[in-house]
């Protein structure tokens, strides 16, 4: 009777192990030619890799490379950071070409650059969208003669 017990319990276990939901692959998205987004402050790095449409195939900064504080906006994170958002890309989604899109007075700038030639993903274009203030709206106040 405690055999059979046993043996039953074991069924059900083995019933409930079998039954949980099977997760599906995800299917990985080929993408030949994509962007990629810079965006170099004074104290982080931020890169983005995008297809052409802006959807974001991988990210990475800075910060999520271990760096903190002052050593965030140097040079040397910018191209760490910049060497693990494309190697994501590259493996996952088969990246060989990109346009680069660099905003922002940071020093990460080139590093980021350089990093993506080093990689071996081809550079097809690179293009400054720095904001530029010309001028901007009425200060505060009455006008001066």
């Amino acid at each position: 009777m405690a055999e059979e017990e046993i043996k039953k319990t074991e069924e059900v276990v083995s019933e409930e192990t079998t039954t949980k939901a099977k997760k599906s692959k995800k299917v990985k998205r080929i993408v030949n030619n994509g962007a990629v987004h810079i965006q170099a402050t004074f104290n982080n790095t931020i890169v983005s890799v995008t297809d052409k449409n802006g959807g974001v195939l991988s990210a990475s900064s800075a910060g999520a490379n271990g760096f903190r504080g002052s050593k965030k906006g140097t040079a040397f994170a910018a191209g760490v950071a910049a060497e693990k958002a494309l190697e994501l890309a590259e493996k996952n989604h088969a990246l060989n070409s990109v346009d680069v899109y660099v905003s922002g007075i940071g020093l990460g700038r080139d590093a980021a650059i350089r990093a993506i030639s080093t990689v071996g993903i081809k550079i097809d274009s690179i293009t400054d969208v720095t904001p530029i203030a010309h001028g901007g709206v009425r200060p505060k106040g009455e006008r001066k003669p």
